[in-house]
């Protein structure tokens, strides 16, 4: 969890830079053999306006800069394969039904309101976001990226796998699946990138479900929760439902064998980004990928909807209610078109309703209880859908510049901060984007959820360590 004040509202504004950073670096992208750096660390820190087909202009704050250098250096995969970071993700609006805090009907009348006919329902599983690239033999991947065998990272552009031996041989799994499916010829490209969901959960939080959410879970069997159990029997119950809720997603994962990839948007090959395709042709040609190899890759259910006709609309609904009653998180929503714009500009790529069980994890075993749904009904969604635009827009400008190979400035020479020298002086300085980390361990808790009274210190440590991973630009 992370704990800012709620004054600087260009934190809440904010866009996270690697994004931006991201296409940045398609110079090692596309000349992969050693040069002189002799590059400014200027041409990327400092203020910079940089341009999207999709939004125009977005400033990158000179502070977040300084922040996203340090975290690609330390943390993030190899520049070279982090070609793409997705967005964040809104979800509909407060749901008017009883005992529901989301439900289809608000996410289908925000598609209805931007003047979107035809949309596409997805499952949603509960996992990680994965971002696989992936080439047709090592020769390629080398070629083209100047790295083998290729690269899995999370949506914050982490190494998936640590070790380097499961990722390669994860990628030779997916690698041998898009030959047998004959994609390489197919697409008439020697490398893919592909928008997917890695299962189970548990793989990636194992020490986030042992030190919160079974501890939170385990609260019920404690001596003291049984002896209230007159008082607290809903309360138990509801700390049992939380505990189902999380752990339909976890199993345990032994070997590569253990795990499932749910491909759901083929991003780019070369020379192109299939963002001009519908979310439909996404869907349908990734169902193709998956049969070649059902026992590893998911071919996610999904359904098309004309929302001018109420039997569809209504199908959808108890289909997602379907989904959510057997213990599934819910399902996204995207217009038909991967880019859709309204009269009022770009319109959300995709909003996602998850079911009233999930949502325990989100916000806690007892979000059901009496007064805390009114409370968590006044949350606001206009920074969340602001930044969610602004961040995909700067993906798919990554992707765009990808496909061109357009050359910009060297990111590793900026990183080291040098001019070619073999070695590279230490500075230690503050982090400028700390000012913006929240101190007050009682008013930063001043949210819905919390007793008036909560204070937790140690959740504003973290936050502040957390805040290496914070990225954010503001639209001009």
């Amino acid at each position: 969890m992370m704990a800012f004040t709620r004054e600087p509202s260009r934190v809440h504004d904010g866009i996270r830079f690697v994004h931006a950073a991201a296409y940045q670096r398609h110079d090692l992208l596309n000349d992969v053999q050693p040069r002189p750096a002799r590059r400014s660390r200027n041409s990327i820190t400092g203020k910079r306006i940089l341009e999207t087909r999709l939004m125009g202009r977005i400033t990158i704050r000179e502070e977040n800069a300084i922040a996203a250098l340090e975290v690609m250096s330390r943390f993030a995969a190899d520049p070279h394969g982090l070609v793409y970071l997705p967005p964040t993700m809104s979800p509909g609006e407060t749901s008017k039904c009883e005992g529901m805090l989301e439900h289809p009907n608000e996410v289908f009348a925000y598609f209805r309101a931007q003047g979107v006919e035809r949309v596409v329902c997805e499952e949603k599983h509960m996992r990680p976001r994965a971002i696989v690239v992936v080439a047709r033999d090592a020769d390629a991947t080398r070629a083209r990226f100047g790295i083998a065998p290729g690269a899995c990272y999370t949506r914050t552009g982490r190494p998936f796998f640590p070790d380097a031996a499961d990722e390669a041989a994860f990628i030779a799994h997916v690698q041998a699946a898009l030959t047998k499916a004959g994609f390489w010829e197919e697409f008439n490209s020697s490398w893919l990138c592909l928008d997917c969901e890695l299962m189970p959960w548990s793989a990636e939080a194992q020490a986030l479900l042992e030190q919160q959410y079974a501890a939170v879970a385990a609260l019920r069997a404690t001596p003291a929760a049984a002896d209230l159990l007159p008082a607290f029997e809903r309360r138990l119950t509801r700390l049992q439902r939380y505990r189902e809720a999380y752990r339909r997603y976890c199993w345990p994962v032994h070997s590569l064998a253990d795990y499932r990839l749910a491909p759901f948007h083929l991003l780019a090959s070369e020379g192109a980004v299939h963002t001009g395709k519908p979310n439909r042709w996404h869907m349908e040609t990734l169902h193709r990928f998956a049969a070649a190899d059902p026992e590893f890759l998911i071919a996610t259910p999904f359904r098309e909807v004309e929302l001018a006709d109420e039997a569809q609309v209504a199908a959808a609904t108890a289909w997602c209610e379907e989904l959510t009653a057997r213990g599934g998180e819910g399902m996204v929503v995207k217009p038909l078109d991967c880019i859709t714009r309204s009269a009022k500009g770009l319109v959300q790529p995709a909003l996602k309703c998850r079911g009233r069980e999930y949502l325990r994890i989100i916000y806690g075993p007892e979000y059901t209880a009496d007064g805390q749904l009114p409370r968590l009904r006044k949350r606001g969604l206009g920074g969340k859908r602001s930044l969610a635009l602004r961040e995909f827009a700067l993906g798919i400008e990554s992707l765009e510049r990808l496909a061109a190979r357009e050359p910009l400035p060297d990111f590793a020479a900026t990183v080291a901060h040098d001019a070619g020298e073999p070695t590279v002086a230490v500075r230690q300085g503050v982090p400028a984007f700390e000012k913006y980390v929240a101190t007050d361990p009682r008013q930063t808790f001043r949210w819905t959820i919390h007793p008036e009274t909560f204070e937790a210190p140690e959740l504003l440590e973290l936050g502040r360590l957390q805040a290496w991973t914070l990225k954010p630009a503001r639209l001009r």
